[in-house]
């Protein structure tokens, strides 16, 4: 399993503006610099997490803030908000097993159960992290450098 690189992008985005709000001005070219990417792609990023309630973009002199606190923001809000298939079960079960086979016609109720299980966790534990054990960290690392 991967996730790809937009889940870190967005925290990374996420902990620059809160740690660099009201000293510069955010915006996706000022981040870009940050997260060492293309601007197109963080105004992507940005977009997504803006539909998501998580940030506020404004335009002109407003540029970008957090619409709630980092402690509210956990790792599956994040997921959810910018990777494409987050709403789609983690494993994707191959279309046609052969109904003539005996695991064939039975391997969905081999499988079904654990692989919700499995799902339900990983669910349970990007809830367990938020944006401010991310930021707190980054603030002790920035402070001890």
């Amino acid at each position: 399993m991967q996730i790809s690189t937009k889940f870190t992008i967005a925290v990374h985005v996420l902990t620059a503006v809160q740690y660099f709000s009201g000293t510069y001005k955010i915006t996706s070219d000022f981040l870009a610099g940050s997260i060492g990417s293309n601007p197109v792609i963080i105004r992507n990023i940005m977009s997504q997490l803006r539909e998501a309630g998580i940030i506020v973009v404004k335009r002109g002199p407003g540029g970008i803030t957090i619409d709630r606190p980092l402690a509210e923001i956990t790792f599956l809000d994040v997921y959810k908000a910018v990777e494409t298939n987050s709403e789609e079960n983690l494993f994707r079960f191959h279309e046609n097993p052969n109904p003539a086979c005996p695991i064939g016609r039975n391997i969905h109720r081999a499988l079904d159960k654990s692989l919700r299980e499995i799902q339900q966790h990983f669910e349970d534990d990007l809830r367990r992290y938020t944006l401010a054990d991310v930021y707190d960290e980054m603030v002790e690392a920035v402070r001890t450098e």
